[in-house]
């Protein structure tokens, strides 16, 4: 039976369930989509989550996130009541329920429900007693062993490569602001003082506005009227730093999912979005109506496509994703050393492509939301090699601050930096401009 038919069965399994059971069903289903078959969350979410509600939509993810958060934890918990390691359906069921309990979940409901759940499932039912022990044991522990846990580190695949680059202390740092999570940050439309003030949130030095604690944004003031867009600060910076200004010609590259798009249609530019997902740009269009922005959206691939020439180019090449880890915990493992090479080559290739696109004295920013320095500043380096009518320009504006500047003239942003103010992502950015 293919996976897509086993998924399938597994969710028309889920509606005999009671309904107070459907959001741990999904979020176990999850699980086993990104530990059992490598495939990161975006992926598979529509998929597994259709037909529950948005409360319940929204349960599965937390209960997903915590368990890939603190997956180390969970494990470190387990293995001392565990004499061998159970099949994976049955691990995913103990490390949700050992995450629930630790977190300070109701240990009779928590145990009654995935030992439920257990009995319920055709690869778990035969270990259903001993979910049933071993969440026993772990109940009386997990509350009080689990804050005593050091913080979950990041595989070998990505940790190494962290430490050659930053030094084991930053890249402990790094991790720390993983586990941490991530605050809700707001792009304005118009006065992001007038926003910070509305919404009740900080307003950063950069611009962006910082929503403390969990809160739904279409319930935020504005957001109705499209007052707003969820955007990372760090997300933010490339279209801040390419500066588009009012009817110049510019390509949003790479698109999707729109955040910079809306950032520099709301400067008055002519901004072309092109992305190679029609799926991904029809979210695009929904916030342009949203906000009331306009632009013209291409559905393409951007190494064959014609057009331009176009004053500005803003390039988010895709990548490793490595710098968002603290919002997507199960980046970590749905990537693999291997997976980085072709997309070393298909940034390479996009970066050429952009400078084609770039009229004489036109401006390119180049940016991965990446910790890596292959998918970073070498490619830069390796751009102004192959493209003697580029140079890099110093980037210089009054919110940049010194810490984020790398060697080479682009900015490094690590999830570690801010760290008082709830941190940002990990982007790499830098701004090249061609000659006249």
């Amino acid at each position: 039976m293919g996976k897509e038919a086993r998924q399938g069965r597994a969710r028309r399994g889920a509606e005999h369930l009671p309904e107070s059971q459907r959001p741990r069903q999904a979020a176990l289903a999850l699980l086993s989509a990104v530990l059992g078959e490598g495939r990161p969350l975006s992926d598979v979410e529509e998929r597994l989550l259709e037909g529950l509600p948005p409360e319940a939509r929204a349960r599965a993810g937390r209960l997903a996130d915590a368990v890939l958060r603190n997956l180390p934890r969970a494990d470190r918990l387990l293995a001392p009541h565990l004499t061998k390691r159970p099949p994976m359906a049955t691990l995913n069921l103990l490390r949700l329920g050992t995450t629930e309990l630790a977190e300070g979940a109701a240990a009779h409901g928590v145990v009654s429900d995935i030992v439920g759940l257990a009995g319920h499932g055709k690869k778990t039912a035969q270990h259903k007693g001993l979910v049933n022990a071993v969440l026993r044991k772990v109940a009386e522990e997990a509350p009080e062993a689990w804050e005593g846990l050091p913080v979950p580190r990041l595989p070998g695949w990505l940790r190494k490569p962290l430490n050659a680059a930053y030094g084991p202390a930053r890249t402990a740092a790094m991790e720390r602001a993983h586990h941490a999570g991530a605050p809700l940050d707001l792009t304005a439309k118009g006065d992001p003082q007038a926003l910070a003030e509305a919404t009740g949130g900080e307003l950063l030095p950069t611009g962006s506005v910082r929503i403390a604690g969990s809160v739904q944004v279409s319930a935020l003031p504005g957001f109705a009227e499209g007052a707003f867009w969820v955007q990372d600060a760090a997300a933010a910076l490339p279209a801040k730093l390419l500066g588009a200004k009012a009817g110049a010609k510019v390509l949003d590259l790479c698109a999707a999912p729109g955040g910079k798009t809306l950032q520099m249609a709301a400067t008055g530019a002519e901004v072309t979005a092109l992305d190679i997902s029609g799926p991904r740009l029809a979210r695009l269009r929904e916030n342009l109506a949203r906000t009331g922005l306009a632009t013209r959206t291409v559905t393409a691939d951007a190494l064959h496509w014609e057009g331009g020439p176009f004053d500005a180019i803003l390039l988010d090449a895709p990548c490793s994703a490595t710098g968002t880890v603290r919002r997507h915990p199960d980046l970590p493992f749905a990537r693999t050393a291997a997976s980085l090479a072709p997309l070393a080559e298909l940034q390479a290739a996009l970066i050429d492509r952009a400078v084609a696109l770039l009229a004489p004295g036109g401006t390119l920013v180049y940016c991965t939301c990446s910790l890596l320095p292959e998918e970073g500043a070498a490619q830069v380096e390796a751009a102004l090699g192959r493209h003697a009518s580029l140079a890099l320009e110093r980037p210089d504006a009054e919110w940049i601050e010194e810490a984020w500047r790398s060697p080479e003239g682009g900015l490094r942003l690590t999830p570690d930096l801010w760290a008082e103010r709830g941190g940002m992502d990990g982007f790499y950015i830098a701004r090249m401009v061609r000659a006249g």
